[in-house]
């Protein structure tokens, strides 16, 4: 069976019977106890990201970075203590934003209905409504019910999240880790089609990708020598480079162009073309009518890994301390 036709079969057995979720989170769980949540939400994010158009990459980055590391759990937003680093702390968190947009609807939400709406929830929910702004509607369905961990370590950080520098396998064994396919890492990497990245991920590709002063030959030659210009050896921390080159700020499916063109900006974006299904996949997802069904299944699938329901977890009062 072709790779197309299977990914076709998922995304027609996803549109016909909806997506089974068996942990306890449901469609419009909050409709008893505050109908109003999932309307704050929406009306809050939509007004800071139309204020800045910026903030829709930093919450579904947000959105995964939590879910990768203890599930989509909020453990994302707890503050470090004297006694424990917490996630938001490690390395690859450390350029991570959005966190005021949460503040935000977490203290409207907890004014509304005092202890009842988790933080991991708003953070899902927060993701999906700050990309959705751009067409006006909801770009997937968001099941709630998640409730809060108690556990935020750097060190899981680091362990879990995947590494920008990872080859193919690296990638796959990633993802398999928390339950998500192939074709979801090349669906979720179409995330980079919005938001920017710091040089120190591409420097080792621009000047010295095995350690002769050389180049990643997977980089086309010409968006490399434009890289440099960025990003030269002394290169500075606070230098921007747009992930998607030309359409950062617009959730489409540019971003597997770019991958075709060689310009991927991390390693992990190259890795994608060293796969025949993965690639086959890449060239799949340029069409609209494949990426965005099949990005709502798999942000579906990826906001259902390692969720706490029922009585686990806490509902946090704020949403950066344990209570």
């Amino acid at each position: 069976m072709r790779p197309g036709f299977l990914l076709l079969v998922v995304i027609l057995v996803a549109a016909a019977a909806g997506i089974c979720n068996g942990d306890g989170l449901q469609p419009g769980y909050y409709q008893q106890r505050c109908p109003q949540a999932e309307a704050v939400a929406r009306g809050i994010t939509w007004q800071r990201v139309s204020q800045n158009a910026t903030l829709a990459a930093k919450l579904l980055r947000l959105h995964f970075h939590d879910c990768f590391v203890e599930g989509c759990d909020g453990s994302i937003l707890i503050d470090s203590t004297p006694n424990n680093t917490a996630e938001k702390d490690a390395i690859p968190n450390l350029t991570l934003g959005g966190f005021d947009v949460i503040d935000e609807i977490k203290t409207k939400l907890e004014q509304e209905c005092p202890g009842v709406v988790s933080c991991a929830d708003i953070v899902a929910l927060a993701a999906r409504d700050s990309v959705s702004f751009q067409y006006q509607h909801a770009l997937w369905p968001v099941f709630t019910g998640r409730r809060d961990g108690r556990v935020s370590k750097a060190s899981e950080a680091l362990a879990n999240l995947p590494s920008p520098f990872l080859n193919y396998t690296g990638l796959t064994q990633s993802f398999a880790s928390k339950g998500l396919d192939a074709t979801d890492l090349v669906v979720l990497s179409g995330a980079h089609t919005i938001g920017v990245a710091h040089c120190n991920v591409v420097v080792k590709r621009l000047y010295n990708f095995t350690g002769k002063g050389d180049a990643d030959p997977s980089l086309d030659p010409n968006y490399a020598n434009f890289l440099r210009t960025k990003c030269p050896q002394n290169f500075s921390s606070s230098t921007t480079l747009q992930m998607d080159p030309n359409s950062a700020l617009s959730f489409d499916t540019h971003y597997y162009l770019t991958v075709k063109q060689h310009r991927g900006l991390f390693q992990s974006d190259a890795a994608l073309l060293t796969d025949p299904l993965s690639s086959y996949i890449v060239n799949i997802l340029q069409n609209p009518r494949n990426f965005f069904p099949n990005f709502a299944r798999s942000m579906i699938k990826m906001g259902d890994v390692g969720v706490l329901t029922g009585n686990a977890g806490e509902i946090r009062k704020n949403c950066h301390v344990i209570n």
